[in-house]
């Protein structure tokens, strides 16, 4: 078997090669690939294949692709450049003949209202319409998302329009074991797979800041306008604080909420709570 894994050079690329590894896979049926090929210098110590590819090169592609049993196809990061680059890597699969394409999507993307969620869904559709037998990894909010913020929180207190809505994050580390079962076992082709942990408000995120900081945190519920405004007034570009804001508002109604068992299911054991996250963070 032969893996084929895009976007290695970022945090949840890099950990899927990491797990096929610890599962056995050997090393050199691993194609770790990225754009800067320095960044991938480790994994080919270990004896991974290291091939550059950038997702705006069809010809880096298709060469990157060549050989592959199996892609990991990783989402692009670039919102507004998804498409485009999505469809490069789905018709360089095509060409390569990959015997099964695994794309980390988001919840819902197929019904989800949420801005993050449009270039997923054409992406998945273009992977139906392309012939290629594939899997749909739906991937939830990362832990990450909350607990990089820690100096915030206690400086500043949670703030955001999610109102009660319940989010089922869980750590890259869950989500890169996910996709490493499903990248080393059978039966998976054609499904579409939920994908979070156990889900919290922010009143529960902020409970549990001051639990573990022994700092009293409180949630604050703006209006989407003020928190994109909040958001711009902290650095942000205006664009991604409105997408940003964009999703506590489907946050709120329910958007970004699954049921925790299909990734319980696919890593074989109860994923990591927010407490945990916390804990190992602080």
């Amino acid at each position: 078997m032969s893996v084929v894994v895009t976007g290695a050079t970022g945090h949840l690329g890099r950990l899927i090669v990491e797990s096929l590894l610890r599962r056995g896979v050997p090393a050199g049926r691993i194609v770790a690939l990225g754009r800067d090929v320095g960044r991938l210098t480790d994994l080919a110590e270990q004896g991974v294949v290291v091939r550059a590819a950038d997702y705006t090169d069809p010809a880096s592609l298709r060469t990157a692709f060549a050989g592959a049993e199996k892609l990991m196809f990783v989402s692009g990061s670039e919102a507004g450049q998804r498409v485009p680059q999505h469809r490069n890597v789905i018709a360089a699969a095509r060409e390569a003949g990959v015997g099964l394409v695994v794309y980390t999507s988001i919840v819902h993307a197929d019904t989800s209202d949420l801005l993050l969620a449009a270039e997923h869904r054409v992406t998945e559709e273009e992977l139906r319409d392309s012939g290629l037998p594939y899997v749909l990894l739906r991937n939830g909010w990362y832990l990450e998302n909350y607990t990089a913020q820690l100096p915030t929180y206690l400086a500043h207190g949670v703030a955001g329009s999610a109102g009660d809505g319940r989010v089922s994050a869980a750590t890259r580390a869950d989500y890169a074991e996910a996709a490493a079962e499903v990248l080393t076992t059978d039966g998976h082709a054609g499904r579409a797979y939920e994908l979070g942990g156990e889900a919290f408000t922010l009143t529960e995120l902020a409970a549990e800041v001051s639990r573990h900081s022994g700092q009293q945190v409180r949630y604050t519920n703006l209006s989407v306008p003020a928190y994109t405004a909040l958001l711009v007034s902290a650095g942000l570009p205006e664009p991604y604080a409105a997408v940003l804001a964009d999703a506590d508002r489907g946050l709120a109604q329910g958007a970004l909420y699954v049921p925790v068992e299909d990734l319980e299911k696919l890593i074989g054991r109860r994923p990591t709570t927010l407490a945990e996250a916390l804990r190992a963070t602080r």
